[in-house]
């Protein structure tokens, strides 16, 4: 994984969401504030999927090319709780 440019890009959310708070203290328009969370979504969107990428990369195929039946089954099964997770609301 990435460790310097993941962490960039969650200080960088942290700015956005310290903004955000700042926004609703000082009573901003709503839709405003709507709109500068939609961004912080899309931006933890992201980190989250680079950071799937990198454990696709790394630790999953490890996973899959060993000889672990229970190591490959487990793996797997956290990828697809992920996606469940990620459709729930």
């Amino acid at each position: 994984m990435e460790t310097d440019n993941t962490i960039r890009r969650l200080k960088t959310v942290e700015g956005h969401m310290r903004g955000v708070i700042r926004m609703v203290e000082e009573d901003a328009y709503c839709i405003d504030v709507i709109r500068q969370i939609q961004a912080i979504e899309a931006a933890l969107n992201k980190v989250s999927s680079r950071i799937l990428e990198d454990h696709l990369n790394s630790c999953v195929i490890t996973a899959v090319q060993g000889n672990n039946k229970k190591e490959r089954e487990r793996v797997l099964k956290e990828i697809t709780e992920v996606f469940e997770m990620s459709t729930k609301v």
